[in-house]
């Protein structure tokens, strides 16, 4: 799998984590949610460890970008609240300093 992917799939993990702690805190939802919530927290974290890269704050830094995006689509998909103009605008801008810290040639 490409470092593309394991991101995509990182972030869908941790917004998933995440929005099950949302849910149990600011939904009222049961605490039934806190489970899947941290088992999707766990697999976001072991996600992570699958990117190719010599140093863990740059997996991460790049990583960012990726979060960032995918919190966008999720803010449209999952809450019906389209993104703005400024939502794309920064949200390109960090995606593309994700490229650059993940496809950037490195000397050694």
């Amino acid at each position: 799998m490409t470092s593309v992917g394991i991101y995509i799939m990182a972030a869908l993990a941790e917004i998933a984590g995440c929005f099950a702690f949302w849910a149990w805190l600011r939904l009222g939802k049961s605490a039934g949610w806190l489970l899947p919530g941290v088992v999707s927290l766990m697999i976001f974290a072991w996600l992570l460890t699958r990117i190719d890269s010599a140093s863990a704050g740059r997996a991460y830094a790049a990583y960012g970008g990726v979060y960032i995006v995918a919190s966008l689509v999720w803010l449209w998909l999952a809450e019906g609240v389209r993104p703005d103009r400024w939502d794309l605008l920064g949200a390109s801008i960090c995606l593309l300093g994700a490229s650059v810290i993940l496809f950037g040639p490195r000397t050694a």
